[in-house]
């Protein structure tokens, strides 16, 4: 059953214009004219096709928030359908969508609009004509558990969830899945005298650093935003809600708009990691930093706008109150970040040892994307615009947004410059780019992270192919590196730990190398060759060197130790997977490159 919405849109295009709620129309010129429609709903939807009928011929049609299915041979008929963080629309709220057509004249062409509700896994099309609103319940996705895939994807998300329960600080709540965990932190901030207790641990240490928990989180946020239905399937839709919400309340301790104070730092970096013992025997006097207009930071700042205004799209539709409070904060934050120009790492000299900065464009421009895609304001488009790079980005990473802010502008504009960056950046990557690979087939961009930097590419690759670039073949190479972490590489073994039957069990974690109370953490336990006396379930070790080797040791720190950031495109683009595998649109995985494997000893 199809709910239909219609809304009839008069095209004659006269500036600033609005005719009715559902049409305002901006402009026309010689060969084009720019026009938008706006839905109404009376009930929640989960997804929506447009048929847009014009009076006369429209040579072609870029839309925003929307992507073109197909159009008719005399072009003036086009049939859209919603892009995936605009497809749930929440009862009683309307969704604006822009469009810019392509005509022969300067006469621009009236026409209608007929918008259809759509079930998950369909798209349904009918002519315009007015037609009374029925509710429908969409059907329930099939088992994810029994989709025909190599891996359990599912499974892997599901424990990649839990490694973040395992990071946090602050009061634990009373469903805390970690039981080898309790509170820690309780005094953060009391220096400065604000409560700055919560946030995630950054690695295998626990120093508080808000710019790679910041970029954790936009990652995080945008495989919710893009693929919900996987979370849904896999039954982990609320925890995942849960995960993203602990830095999310964080980030709102932490930025006070009265002042312009930006709180980046709990934990001196050096003392941090001169302690090997548990978070909550760990010394309670830990200092705080910040950035404020003096200090600027507009990378951490803007990272967090950018993870804040994510989060307000994620929570539109399940805490609308939440939603607004986090979209108010990422628009003064933004406004700070760019008001204030300079890098944090410069500002805070702790910070520069171990989270440098290398410019915080990139954060700008994902934050003002990020904050058009929440507010439709196109002051942010922009400024999107303006901080763009069009040089092939190096990597996705905590420090590197480039190749975000080229995916965003080529979903919010349609504009091809913005698309041949991601494919520049993308075929870089692939067989036969600028970057190595190991003998077994992992992209080898840096050693530090080299799992990161290919689930961070295999991210990109999955969300490109939704948007229209590069189809299969993207969506095989992401398969191919992500496969690489759960097993198929030569050790036979996977990088997540407790994925499978083997994995890790001496990650470079101090909370999980340390013997349950009252026994004594300390350095001892760091120098023991035993096992972690606690499985840190679904955390992403750093990986492999360039010839597949590695060494299962918790004295390695660089191939061997866990990171907030490591996880985060990891778990996106299994997201991704399992989205494409409900769909029935995932390639079958390729063959494994390594031709010798053995079975991994630790």
């Amino acid at each position: 059953m199809l709910s239909i919405l219609v809304v009839t849109c008069i095209l004659v295009v006269t500036p600033n214009e609005a005719i009715g709620d559902q049409v305002q129309i901006h402009n026309s010129w010689d060969g084009g004219f720019h026009g938008s429609f706006t839905i109404h709903t009376d009930h929640q939807i989960i997804g929506w096709t447009a048929h847009l009928a014009f009076s006369k011929a429209v040579q072609s049609l870029q839309i925003f928030k929307a992507i073109v299915l197909s159009s008719s041979s005399d072009y003036r008929h086009y049939v859209v359908q919603n892009v995936r963080w605009d497809g749930n629309l929440t009862a009683h709220s309307s969704l604006t969508v822009d469009f810019t057509g392509m005509i022969l004249d300067d006469q621009a062409p009236t026409g209608t609009v007929t918008v259809t509700e759509v079930t998950l896994g369909g798209s349904h099309v009918t002519t315009p004509a007015t037609a009374a609103v029925s509710t429908t319940q969409s059907p329930t996705n099939q088992n994810v558990h029994a989709l025909n895939i190599k891996y359990d994807y599912a499974e892997a998300m599901r424990l990649s969830i839990l490694f973040y329960a395992a990071q946090r600080s602050g009061k634990l709540p009373a469903d805390n899945p970690i039981p080898w965990r309790g509170d820690s932190a309780l005094q953060d901030g009391q220096d400065v005298h604000t409560d700055l207790t919560g946030g995630w641990y950054d690695a295998g240490d626990l120093i508080k650093f808000n710019f790679p928990m910041a970029s954790t989180t936009t990652l995080l946020v945008w495989g919710l935003v893009r693929w919900p239905d996987a979370y849904q399937a896999a039954g982990q839709l609320d925890n995942m809600y849960d995960s993203v919400k602990w830095p999310l309340d964080y980030f709102l301790k932490c930025w006070k708009p009265n002042t312009n104070t930006y709180y980046v730092q709990c934990g001196n970096g050096h003392a941090g990691h001169d302690y090997w013992g548990r978070a909550e025997d760990m010394n309670p006097n830990r200092p705080t930093y910040k950035v404020n207009a003096r200090h600027p930071g507009s990378d951490v700042a803007g990272e967090t706008a950018a993870a804040m205004a994510a989060g307000s799209i994620a929570f539109k539709s399940k805490d609308s109150a939440y939603s607004i409070q986090l979209l108010t904060a990422s628009k003064s934050l933004y406004a700070f970040a760019k008001a204030h120009r300079g890098k944090y790492s410069d500002s805070v000299p702790d910070a520069n040892e171990f989270y440098a900065s290398s410019g915080y464009e990139d954060e700008l421009c994902t934050a003002a994307a990020w904050l058009y895609k929440a507010t439709n304001q196109t002051h942010y488009l922009n400024d999107a615009k303006h901080f763009y790079d069009s040089d092939t980005a190096y990597g996705l990473s905590w420090d590197d947004k480039q190749i975000s802010c080229q995916i965003l502008l080529w979903e919010l504009t349609g504009d091809t410059r913005y698309k041949t960056s991601v494919q520049n950046f993308l075929h870089s990557y692939m067989p036969g780019g600028t970057v190595p690979y190991t003998p077994c087939g992992l992209v080898f961009r840096a050693k530090w992270g080299s799992l990161a930097f290919a689930a961070n590419a295999a991210f990109v690759a999955l969300m490109a192919a939704e948007d229209g670039i590069g189809g299969d073949e993207y969506k095989t190479w992401a398969l191919s590196q992500i496969d690489y972490a759960l097993g198929d590489n030569n050790h036979n073994f996977s990088y997540e730990i407790g994925f499978g039957s083997h994995y890790p069990v001496k990650p470079h974690h101090v909370g999980s190398s340390c013997p349950s109370p009252p026994a004594t953490c300390d350095w001892d336990a760091f120098d023991s060759h035993s096992p972690n006396p606690h499985i840190l379930y679904g955390a992403l070790v750093g990986g492999p060197g360039r010839h597949d080797d590695y060494t299962d040791d918790r004295k390695d720190y660089v191939k061997n130790e866990v990171a907030c950031d490591y996880n985060s495109g990891f778990q996106s683009a299994l997201a991704g997977l399992v989205h494409f595998a409900l769909q029935h649109d995932l390639p079958a995985a390729p063959t494994l490159r390594c031709k010798h494997r053995k079975r991994h000893r630790h």
